[in-house]
């Protein structure tokens, strides 16, 4: 079905909708004229209200992934996905159970490993850690580590060699390097008539880890299995395994198999269970972001709205000239409707490039920044992290971009009804 609309000679012509006349006048009403300034300036602003929300929206959202992702793989990467306690009784089959555990589907690597807590000190310092007792295949088995030493470091002879692996932050922080020697201190000592003695013992550093995660490299200690049996008094036994799965998000899945082949005695707790709470204030303050920079978009489609009703209102002679030619009510509404929603579809598409390449750079940024002001930007101690992480979601990119487009039209509809049923007979009555 045609309309008739007019074309740029002045006559009249049944022409379709969205014709190339209804997007002329548009784009002269987006032009800023002297007598129209005002009304350009609240454009621009919502044109820049929309572009800095859906850029600001895409940025933060793609750090929140980038957290998320990067704590996921570290704290993976370090930790087994599912852990086998012994219930009852001590942990001293575990060798069989290995074996046994091993020959599961979907279980990469058995892990037998022995914690504690310590205090390490050196001539000049000391600092809580967390002791791990793993033998050498297995340390070597978690590439976070394996990949991450530093030069001079060796995990080669680690059972052998009578020496322990620590995080570059404690090595800071106590002033020692490879080759020094620190002491560990442990409550769990020997019983005597007057009480448990601390355990007391030095020894030489062999290696030095940069994980990238500040927690693990300020406490963590790696120590030969054997040693930290002897050490911990746990001679011929295990705390727990530490299981690595082909899939740690179908960690459920291999459950029932693993109970089978651990025995009645087993007890299993996976990756989520033991980061629950820390994952989950995540997930909330990912949506709750979300939510709250979603309102920057919402008010720049406002903007629209003022900005076209101020324009409505400024047009009202050519729209009554128009509709005097022989210009449909639809034909006028989609004019506005172009208008306006011009304004949301650029303003969306210039912060798409925007926020896209900000997360592209966004570690030159944060330098740049931390530079230029003389602060520390996301302190690792803080944050745990220790680079700004951005990890672009493409389905969600793609929801914000709808959002913001669909909000935009939205915002022109109002107005653009107000412009088609503007009387042309009260239009000109004054003029």
């Amino acid at each position: 079905m045609t309309e008739t609309t007019i074309r740029a000679d002045g006559s009249q012509s049944g022409a379709r909708a969205f014709s190339p006349f209804e997007w002329m006048l548009a784009g002269r009403y987006l032009r800023a004229r002297r007598k129209e300034g005002f009304i350009s300036v609240i454009a621009g602003f919502s044109f820049l209200g929309i572009m800095l929300g859906v850029a600001t929206l895409i940025i933060v959202m793609a750090v929140m992934n980038g957290f998320r992702k990067d704590l996921f793989s570290k704290i993976l990467g370090l930790n087994g996905h599912v852990i086998v306690h012994k219930i009852g009784e001590p942990f001293e089959d575990y060798a069989e159970m290995v074996k046994r555990i091993s020959a599961v589907p979907g279980v990469k690597h058995a892990l037998p490993l022995i914690e504690g807590q310590v205090m390490v000190s050196s001539n000049v310092h000391a600092a809580g850690g967390l002791v791990r007792g793993l033998a050498e295949a297995d340390i070597k088995s978690l590439p976070l580590v394996a990949r991450n030493l530093r030069p001079g470091s060796t995990l080669d002879n680690f059972d052998t060699a009578g020496g322990i692996a620590i995080g570059g932050r404690m090595a800071a922080s106590l002033r020692v390097d490879i080759g020094d020697t620190i002491t560990l201190v442990s409550p769990r000592g020997a019983s005597t008539p007057f009480g448990t003695s601390p355990r007391t013992k030095a020894y030489p550093i062999t290696a030095v880890f940069e994980l990238g995660m500040s927690e693990y490299d300020r406490t963590m200690v790696f120590m030969p299995l054997e040693e930290a049996q002897k050490y911990f008094g746990k001679r011929g036994e295990v705390d727990v395994l530490e299981l690595v799965v082909d899939d740690p998000e179908k960690v459920a899945s291999y459950a029932d198999a693993i109970r089978a082949a651990g025995g009645p005695t087993v007890q299993l707790s996976d990756w989520r269970q033991r980061n629950e709470t820390f994952f989950t204030v995540l997930e909330v303050e990912r949506n709750v972001m979300f939510i709250i920079l979603s309102l920057i978009i919402l008010v720049a489609a406002l903007n629209i709205i003022s900005g076209m009703m101020m324009l409505v209102k400024d047009k009202g002679r050519d729209i009554a000239v128009l509709r005097t030619m022989g210009a449909s009510k639809g034909s006028v509404m989609r004019i506005f409707l172009i208008t306006g929603a011009s304004i949301g579809v650029v303003g969306t598409i210039a912060g798409l490039v925007l926020g896209v390449v900000f997360c592209w750079n966004i570690e030159a940024v944060r330098q740049f920044v931390q530079w230029l002001t003389s602060t520390r930007l996301f302190d690792p101690s803080v944050y745990y992290l220790t680079k700004l992480p951005a990890e672009i979601d493409v389905r969600e990119t793609v929801f914000i971009v709808l959002m913001a487009l669909t909000l935009s039209v939205l915002a022109t509809l109002y107005p653009s009804w107000r412009a088609s049923k503007l009387d042309p007979v009260e239009a000109l009555r004054y003029e």
